[in-house]
């Protein structure tokens, strides 16, 4: 039987909506007058992507826990800034509607209709789907991703790499190792210690003071990764000064235990669904009457037509 190589793509689909929903106009609306901008913008964004890249297999990977029990379990920090943000307002603040919420139903609604594979797996994370997904994979895989974070999947011997969008997703960074080594310095896995190491505000990773990006860098490059970094601290004759030897001896506690959160899973037991990408609806009728209800458009009729193709 003759092994036929299958591209596969996964979408970081929430980052992808979210920049479809500040990317598109809110005046894009159904014909009740509801925002569908992220549904449409998504919608293009998946049609561009197919055109220039041309998968095999395509899985919308989704978050069944944007926050999960288990990394906060390890680091309480870990998100929890958005948490507050989403429950707070300024006295002399007025609240903004959210829009984009009740997007997200008809995005799923959407997509089921198509038969593109969405995939969310209780208790994890969006990264964690595309972790496992890319672990199990024979074939290249595109991630693509605004999430920085994922750099740490890129594998030059096993054609991994992201696909960052930059402007749309028309304008798309390919991130390979060969961008990683100029960028940051490090490879794939490297990324995931550097930002052990230097700490993401964004994600309430703490990092460890005194040890920014380019000082994790550096460090990286002398002592090979994460480990040979804490075996330095204990060796006397290690390069390292007073000041780093310090700071990362006192950081003992979060640097053993950050691993385990900032990595993605690889183990995430995932559904059996068909993830080949759609030459037609799954469910033509069901489509045809979400276009009309939401006035999915042109947008979607150029969807299935670059799917036909």
């Amino acid at each position: 039987m003759r092994n036929v190589t299958r591209r596969l793509m996964l979408l970081d689909t929430a980052s992808l909506y979210f920049r479809a929903y500040f990317g598109v106009p809110d005046s894009v609306k159904a014909p009740d007058g509801t925002p569908v901008n992220a549904v449409r913008g998504l919608l293009e964004f998946i049609d561009r992507l197919v055109k220039d890249h041309r998968p095999d297999d395509l899985v919308a990977c989704m978050d069944a826990d944007w926050r999960p029990k288990w990394r906060v379990d390890l680091i309480p920090s870990y998100k929890a800034h958005r948490v507050a943000e989403e429950h707070e307002t300024g006295p002399d603040e007025e609240e903004v509607p959210d829009t984009l919420s009740p997007q997200v139903p008809v995005i799923e609604d959407v997509l089921d209709a198509l038969g593109i594979a969405r995939v969310g797996v209780a208790g994890y994370e969006a990264d964690d789907v595309i972790g496992t997904y890319t672990a199990h994979a024979t074939g290249p895989v595109d991630i693509v991703t605004g999430d920085r974070d994922l750099y740490q999947l890129v594998d030059d011997a096993r054609s991994i790499r992201v696909l960052y969008p930059l402007k749309g997703v028309g304008t798309l960074q390919l991130t390979d190792e060969a961008f990683l080594r100029e960028k940051y310095g490090v490879d794939g896995p490297g990324y995931a210690d550097l930002a052990l190491l230097r700490g993401d505000p964004s994600d309430g990773l703490p990092g460890v003071p005194g040890i920014g990006e380019k000082t994790a860098a550096k460090l990286l490059a002398e002592f090979g990764d994460l480990a040979g970094i804490m075996a330095a601290v204990g060796d006397p004759g290690s390069r390292l000064t007073p000041a780093q030897r310090r700071r990362l001896d006192e950081a003992r506690p979060y640097v053993g235990i950050a691993p385990e959160v900032v990595r993605v899973a690889a183990d995430v037991p995932l559904p059996g669904v068909p993830t080949a990408l759609p030459r037609a609806p799954r469910d033509p009728s069901g489509l045809e009457g979400l276009a009309a209800r939401w006035g999915l458009g042109g947008s979607l009729q150029r969807l299935l037509a670059t799917l036909e193709t």
